[in-house]
C-alpha cells in the first residue's frame, strides 16, 4: 500500500514539473510575440522637395541603420506638385517643402497640425552656367545676346522658379528676358538643362549647384530680392504610422541630421 502512495506521489511531482515547464514556455512565446510586434516593419512615405534628394539619401542611410524596422520611401518633386498630390488624397506620412506657402496650404486645410510642423532649413538662390562657359557672369548679362535661353522652374508649382521670377522682377530684368525663359518641372530639371548645355544659364538653389561638377555658380541673388527661402517639414494627420513618423520628424531636427544638411549647403538655425 505504501509503495502505491509513493508511486502516486512521484506522478504528481512529475505532473507539476511538466505544467510549470509548459507555463514557462507559454510566457516565453508571449514575450517573443510582443517583441515581434514591437519590431514589426513600418513603411513611411516622405514627400520632399527635389532639392532635398541628395541630403535625404544620406540621412535615410543613417536612420535606417539605427531603425532597420522602418522602411523610408521618398517621393521627390516640386513642392507645389507634392502639395497638390497630398491635398487630393495621395498617401504621405511627412511633407518636407521648399516653400512655406505650399506647406501652409496643408496646415490651413487641416492636413498638418501647427504643432506638428517646423521651419527647419534655409537656402540661397544662385545663377549657374555650364562649366567653362564664361560669356554670362552676372544677372545683367541675361538681358544681352550672350544669353539666348534661361531655365527656371515653373513659378506656379516650383518654389525655386517662384523665387527666381520674383528676384528677376525686383532686378528689373523679368520683362526683358521673359521671352528667353525655359520652364522646368522642378529645380533638378533646371540643373540638367544647364549641365547638358540646352540653355545658357539657369537659376537654382545653391545646394543643387554644389552637387554638380558640370556647372559653375556665377552669381547669387541678393536676399532682399526675393522672399526668404525656408524649408518647413511636418507630419500628416492621416499618417497610419504617426508614432514612427514623429520619430523620424524628430530625427530630422537632431544634430546628426542637421550636420548632413549643412554639408550639402543648407542653412540651419
Amino acid at each position: 500500500m505504501q509503495k502505491q502512495f509513493t508511486f502516486i506521489g512521484i506522478l504528481l511531482c512529475l505532473l507539476l514539473i511538466v505544467t510549470a515547464c509548459a507555463n514557462d514556455q507559454s510566457t516565453d512565446q508571449s514575450s517573443d510575440n510582443t517583441e515581434t510586434e514591437t519590431e514589426e516593419e513600418v513603411e513611411l512615405t516622405i514627400s520632399a522637395a527635389a532639392s532635398l534628394n541628395d541630403a535625404m539619401d544620406e540621412i535615410q542611410a543613417i536612420y535606417q541603420e539605427e531603425h532597420p524596422e522602418v522602411d523610408l520611401k521618398f517621393n521627390f518633386g516640386s513642392s507645389g506638385s507634392l502639395q497638390q498630390q497630398i491635398s487630393q488624397g495621395a498617401p504621405a506620412d511627412l511633407f518636407f517643402s521648399a516653400a512655406e506657402d505650399k506647406f501652409d496650404i496643408l496646415v490651413s486645410n487641416g492636413d498638418i497640425a501647427e504643432e506638428d510642423g517646423k521651419a527647419l532649413l534655409g537656402n540661397e538662390l544662385v545663377m549657374i552656367v555650364p562649366e567653362e562657359e564664361e560669356a554670362v557672369t552676372d544677372f545683367a548679362d541675361l538681358a544681352t545676346s550672350e544669353a539666348e535661353s534661361i531655365a527656371i522652374g515653373t513659378p506656379e508649382s516650383v518654389p525655386a522658379g517662384e523665387y527666381a521670377k520674383e528676384s528677376l522682377e525686383n532686378m528689373d530684368l523679368w520683362e526683358e528676358i521673359e521671352p528667353k525663359i525655359v520652364y522646368a518641372k522642378d529645380v533638378r530639371q533646371v540643373l540638367s538643362y544647364v549641365e547638358t548645355k540646352n540653355v545658357d544659364a539657369g537659376m537654382v538653389y545653391k545646394t543643387d549647384a554644389l552637387i554638380s561638377d558640370e556647372v559653375n555658380i556665377v552669381s547669387t541673388a541678393a536676399s532682399d530680392t526675393h522672399a526668404p527661402i525656408t524649408y518647413p517639414v511636418g507630419i500628416l494627420k492621416d499618417s497610419e504610422h504617426y508614432e514612427a513618423a514623429e520619430d523620424f520628424y524628430n530625427f530630422l531636427q537632431s544634430d546628426t541630421a542637421l550636420k548632413v544638411f549643412e554639408e550639402y549647403g543648407f542653412t540651419t538655425d
